[in-house]
């Protein structure tokens, strides 16, 4: 009796963990035969680092756990980024935010997997490019969900960006400004933007 009753609270765990996360969840998603986190991600428009913090407690780090049949949470109330970009081939952090027209700090704010450098891109990872930060945070103390690179993963082709400083041998016209009773133009100041 006592056996029975073990497996029969083994076996609900995982459905009262459904339920647990159904009430602020959005979006599912069941998962298929064959399916895993950056197919699925993909398919349902979920970033890849969302879909692992939103199921932080079912999917591992390697993203190879996943069983058909299991459900798991898109995205959730407030927190639910939907617009996304699959990584391609010579992607860069660059790039993806010129095609979108959102500045780097949002990028890596829906996108914290990211390295600093953008040197951890992957083919098929899919990244969040909303205009405004829609990602929940990870769970304190816990690890970077997402931030793994799968061992199945092809890296993007590595493309340095050389910034070229301003150049120190640059010749300065010896021209003195002369001051007028209207100076608001400021076209006697190099470099001077005027707002």
């Amino acid at each position: 009796m006592f056996a029975r009753s073990v497996v029969a609270a083994f076996v609900a765990v995982p459905f009262i963990a459904q339920v647990a996360f159904a009430g602020s969840c959005t979006r599912t998603y069941t998962v298929q035969e064959g399916d895993w986190c950056d197919t699925i991600s993909a398919a349902q428009k979920v970033s890849t680092y969302q879909l692992a913090v939103v199921n932080s407690g079912s999917i591992n780090s390697g993203c190879d756990n996943l069983q058909p049949g299991q459900v798991l949470c898109l995205g959730t109330e407030g927190e639910d980024c939907s617009t996304t970009h699959v990584v391609q081939p010579d992607d860069t952090c660059d790039g993806i935010t010129a095609n979108y027209n959102i500045n780097a700090t949002l990028l890596y704010a829906n996108n914290p997997q990211i390295a600093s450098d953008c040197g951890n891109l992957y083919i098929g990872e899919v990244l969040c490019v909303a205009n405004s930060v829609a990602v929940p945070s990870p769970i304190s103390g816990s690890p970077l969900p997402a931030a793994t690179i799968p061992a199945t993963a092809t890296p993007v082709k590595a493309t340095s960006t050389t910034v070229t400083p301003f150049s120190t041998s640059a010749t300065i016209s010896s021209a003195t400004p002369t001051e007028t009773a209207d100076d608001d133009d400021d076209d006697d100041l190099p470099y001077c933007d005027e707002l």
